[in-house]
């Protein structure tokens, strides 16, 4: 993408395009938009009353080069510079309070250069500007790619990428992952009435460019960096993809007003996504490493080959109070075929939860298993309540996410030490092998399968299935000769513990058609329903026609 060159070259565009990164507006933020004509530079051993500048240069005040008398300050070039017209003072060293007070009162901009300027150099830079725009923006690039890289090589962090652009464009910058969640920002003062706006129209995929949309061919697109109006009025942003291994990892916004938007920031745009991508690839090295070590200090964890001093000094490595009460929560698809989501993406998504629920947990993705592993530190008072509500809470997210699969999540119980959490995860294991045969998606705790698991370990299957034949055969032929509901609402009945009105509630029938339907059962089966007996058997017999029937 290209930006309108303007031929009019402003302080604003020699302090962007020519000045030392770095530099300081110390006077005059409001007028840079003064136009430039030249350029010159004084030293303070120099008579000024023989020298004589065009209307509209930019005077240069270097620092002394010899140990003479300085017979020009900085506050006679302040005046001097506004006898003159001149567009701006730059100085080489830091400004006087007299020349300050000089510069507000004669109303000239003043900027000051980073340490160890030479004064000659930027005369240079500002005339290749003033003569070749082209090049000196080819050359700017060069200097703002080599910035914004070094920060990387420092391990400086994202941080300090957004800062940096932020001073380099004075303009709002947005930092957002492949799912467009915003990583980083760093927000201009005037747009702060408004972010919330500008928040909201990020977030959504279709205010993407269309090229952007697609993050595995996002390389292909024809342009590195688009402008796009925003919804907000006269607001835009320059968007360039963040791409790493010819794959999109994020988006780089710099917004300001649709006006203002000039080539600095398109230079910055295009080489902050490039330094962006940069540091996310080292910092996904780094996590791929981090999940290495923990996976394999989990795994010799499940095996019992970890002391709890040693299990307590790991945890402090990776940030995690290991003595705290903990329950595994295991986590895999019921279909295993290619058309699953992937563990991968699974992991990923229970940790974007377990940050936005701001809870403790270690996740590892097993491969061998084909499972995902979490370890909750949950609520020492409530444990099973707590970690049945985190898993619940995957369980949605899942089912928002991708409605045509279904998810099995078992809970262990509570492992208040090290040394139970091997028992925790086995028990989390045995409730998610459940949760298959069952076919739900619903979170299910081990410590409330003891009947299923009664029936699952009763090796006789012949007279399992003569047990429900005897108990719930009548109505079985019954609903299939009448195309009737009888085995569904005994099912709602003791889902609803019996509730009559629930159960009406559930099946969305008037109480007295389930009344009718209760009686039915009773005549149909030869049975009273009020008898405890009578229950705990049709109970029974329906938990165990289920798991048969999936078995």
């Amino acid at each position: 993408m290209t930006t309108e060159i303007s031929e009019r070259i402003t302080v604003e565009d020699i302090r962007k395009l020519a000045l030392p990164l770095g530099t300081k507006v110390i006077v005059g933020e409001g007028m840079l938009n003064r136009p430039v004509s030249w350029t010159t530079v004084i030293y303070p051993n120099d008579k000024i009353a023989h020298k004589s500048v065009q209307v509209n240069e930019i005077i240069l005040l270097a620092s002394p080069e010899t140990n003479g008398a300085r017979l020009t300050t900085d506050a006679d070039i302040i005046r001097w510079a506004s006898e003159t017209s001149s567009a701006a003072v730059v100085l080489s060293d830091t400004p006087t309070p007299t020349a300050i007070a000089e510069a507000k009162a004669y109303g000239i901009p003043v900027l000051q250069l980073p340490p160890n300027t030479r004064a000659r150099l930027v005369e240079k830079a500002i005339i290749s500007l003033l003569v070749d725009r082209k090049v000196q923006i080819e050359r700017r690039g060069t200097q703002i790619y080599r910035q914004l890289t070094q920060i990387s090589s420092r391990n400086e962090g994202m941080p300090e990428l957004i800062n940096t652009m932020a001073r380099l464009t004075n303009k709002s910058i947005v930092i957002q992952d492949k799912r467009l969640r915003i990583l980083h920002s760093s927000v201009q003062p005037e747009f702060v009435s408004y972010w919330e706006e500008v928040e909201n129209f990020l977030k959504k995929l279709d205010n993407l460019p269309v090229e952007y949309q697609d993050r595995h061919r996002v390389s292909e697109a024809d342009d590195s960096v688009q402008m796009q109006s925003l919804s907000t009025p006269n607001i835009a942003r320059l968007v360039a993809p963040i791409i790493t291994s010819d794959i999109g990892r994020g988006y780089l916004s710099i917004i300001g007003r649709d006006t203002d938007l000039d080539d600095i920031d398109l230079l910055v745009a295009e080489h902050g996504a490039a330094a962006c991508a940069l540091e996310m690839a080292k910092q996904k090295a780094v996590s791929d490493t981090e999940k290495r070590l923990r996976g394999t200090f989990l795994d010799r964890l499940l095996i019992g080959d970890v002391s709890q001093q040693e299990a307590v000094r790991q945890g402090e490595r990776f940030e995690h109070d290991m003595t705290q009460t903990h329950i595994a929560i295991v986590l895999s698809w019921h279909d295993k075929s290619s058309n699953a989501p992937s563990n991968r993406r699974l992991e990923t998504t229970i940790n974007t939860v377990i940050n936005n629920q701001r809870v403790k947990a270690l996740v590892w993705q097993r491969e061998r298993e084909n499972e995902v592993l979490v370890f909750h530190a949950t609520d020492p008072d409530n444990p099973i309540d707590a970690s049945s509500k985190l898993a619940e809470i995957f369980a949605a997210e899942m089912q928002r996410q991708y409605p045509q699969h279904k998810l099995a999540i078992g809970l262990g119980q509570p492992a208040r030490e090290i040394s139970q959490w091997r028992i925790s995860y086995r028990d989390a294991v045995q409730a998610l092998e459940l949760a298959v045969r069952l076919q739900t998606d619903t979170p299910l705790y081990i410590g409330d399968l003891g009947v299923y698991q009664l029936i699952l370990s009763l090796s006789d299957r012949e007279k399992l299935l003569e047990f429900t034949e005897r108990t719930l055969g009548s109505l079985i032929d019954y609903d299939m000769r009448q195309h009737a509901d009888l085995l569904k609402t005994l099912e709602a009945f003791f889902a609803c513990h019996g509730n009559l009105s629930q159960t009406a509630e559930m099946l969305i029938v008037h109480r007295n058609t389930l009344l009718y339907r209760m009686n039915r059962i009773n005549e149909i089966a030869g049975i009273d329903l009020n008898r405890p007996e009578t229950r705990l058997a049709l109970h029974l017999a329906l938990t165990i026609r289920r798991l048969l029937a999936l078995n």
